[in-house]
């Protein structure tokens, strides 16, 4: 949650929330681009001329598909047919959650489909037992994706 999409309502919103300062989850940095992994990924992006992007995370078995109102051309029908092949449900990302992600910075940036999956249910980190529902779950998805 770090890329330069609105990164600065993500700050707001996640401050808000108490998480100021480094920490396993939602903490948003002192400003975009800054972490390491999270660079790798900004300059691997531009280096390559990606048709569409899956952000994977863990934990409700849906599929966020939109940033804003952003709405690149058949995002929604890949979506749809993510959400038929892995059985998750396709929803808009939960406004407390919608900016500043890899998902949202393809979009905004490229006005490209980005996906963020999240696999999987429980609390983090999940179960391994999880893991053969969840490959078999996103399979189809992969498969889809690398051919969209």
């Amino acid at each position: 949650m770090q890329f330069p999409a609105n990164w600065e309502e993500a700050k707001r919103i996640k401050y808000e929330q108490g998480f100021t300062k480094p920490a396993p989850r939602d903490f948003v940095g002192y400003n975009p681009l800054t972490e390491p992994e999270t660079l790798a990924l900004y300059y691997f992006t531009i280096n390559h001329n990606f048709r569409l992007i899956l952000s994977y995370h863990t934990q409700g078995e849906v599929i966020y598909w939109k940033y804003l109102d952003f709405n690149p051309k058949d995002s929604l029908m890949i979506g749809q047919e993510f959400s038929r092949v892995s059985g998750y449900a396709l929803e808009t990302t939960p406004y407390s959650s919608s900016f500043a992600g890899y998902k949202d910075w393809f979009i905004f940036q490229y006005n490209r489909p980005g996906y963020t999956i999240e696999a999987g249910l429980g609390e983090n980190p999940l179960p391994i037992s999880q893991f053969n529902k969840i490959y078999n779950d996103n399979l189809g998805i992969l498969v889809l994706g690398s051919v969209l």
